[in-house]
């Protein structure tokens, strides 16, 4: 990745700034109109996919939703949802694919806040699930939601090589070289002193990895990968391996920084943990300028897809006002 010093100058005011072709209309929060649709929908997806069985809600499933329906901005969601408006899938099948990322989003918060790994009591503001209910139905909610996200995507209204190639993808991203390596590497490096290399290959498995297959998962909807379509997908790879850093070094930074009401969790939890991360290892001015640069690439990245990529750019307008209103990096 890049990390030319002037890239975020060139780059980033446009991103800061509505732009006539991107459609936009604020770089606020959610304030897209299709991102506000389709937080809606996915929250609607999920409530009736993790609904209550026929003998009545158990502690296991009002686990599961507690985990799942209690906040989030359902980034990865949205990030499925404007990949797959450059690939014209339907409405419906997004819905339901954005939800089964979110399902194994929630599974890895859940297993990540367990006491044996990072050990927090706060997730979105509210207890975590291992406090709310147990440790052993915080491992189950986990495993569950899991499945069910598998479940999901088998049962999508799609053709069988689509289903096979969502089911794979999301594989992928939570396997061991995803977010399962990257936590078991973030839980080696504890208290060690390592290179920023390392640091980053950690960030693109433990959250990248995610961030990528929801990108990917969208324009699998209805795009096969193959030589045909080799220069989207590299297109997309690249918007979202930088993405996916920046939302990991931004959450590096404030956990530095933010207090409790803004992170919804507990901060300064990196440094007592004694853990190296991108904001220890560069400094928070470098982090920050990292940040920028990255975002820079990631819209650089997707200007070969013309107006097609238009919410992928309104993305990184939302991405981007989130991190001048929290992290103090403009």
């Amino acid at each position: 990745m890049q990390t030319d010093p002037t890239l975020h100058q060139r780059r980033i005011p446009e991103l800061g700034q509505p732009s006539d072709q991107a459609g936009a209309t604020s770089v606020g929060l959610h304030s897209e109109a299709w991102m506000q649709d389709g937080v809606k929908r996915v929250e609607q997806a999920l409530t009736q996919l993790l609904g209550a069985g026929d003998d009545g809600e158990t502690e296991l499933t009002a686990a599961m939703r507690y985990a799942t329906l209690n906040g989030g901005k359902r980034t990865r969601a949205l990030l499925c949802m404007a990949a797959g408006a450059l690939a014209e899938a339907s409405a419906a099948t997004l819905d339901d694919v954005g939800a089964a990322i979110e399902m194994m989003h929630a599974c890895t918060l859940v297993h990540d806040d367990l006491p044996a790994m990072d050990d927090d009591v706060l997730r979105r503001g509210h207890p975590t699930v291992h406090v709310k209910f147990s440790e052993a139905t915080a491992i189950l909610v986990g495993d569950a939601l899991q499945a069910h996200a598998f479940l999901t995507l088998a049962g999508l209204d799609a053709p069988a090589d689509s289903r096979s190639a969502l089911v794979r993808e999301l594989a992928q991203a939570v396997s061991t070289g995803g977010a399962a390596g990257g936590q078991a590497m973030d839980l080696a490096l504890v208290g060690k002193t390592v290179e920023l290399d390392t640091i980053l290959k950690m960030h693109r498995m433990k959250t990248g990895a995610l961030v990528r297959a929801s990108v990917r998962m969208g324009a699998l909807c209805t795009i096969a990968e193959n030589d045909e379509h080799a220069e989207l997908y590299e297109a997309l790879d690249r918007y979202s391996d930088c993405f996916g850093m920046a939302l990991q070094v931004v959450d590096d930074i404030l956990d530095a920084t933010a207090d409790k009401a803004t992170l919804g969790k507990t901060p300064g939890k990196d440094a007592a943990a004694q853990k190296p991360t991108c904001a220890s290892i560069m400094g928070l001015k470098a982090a920050r300028q990292f940040v920028l640069d990255l975002f820079g690439e990631a819209s650089e990245a997707i200007v070969p897809l013309g107006p097609d990529a238009q919410r992928l750019g309104q993305m990184l307008q939302q991405a981007y006002a989130y991190l001048a209103k929290s992290a103090s990096c403009i």
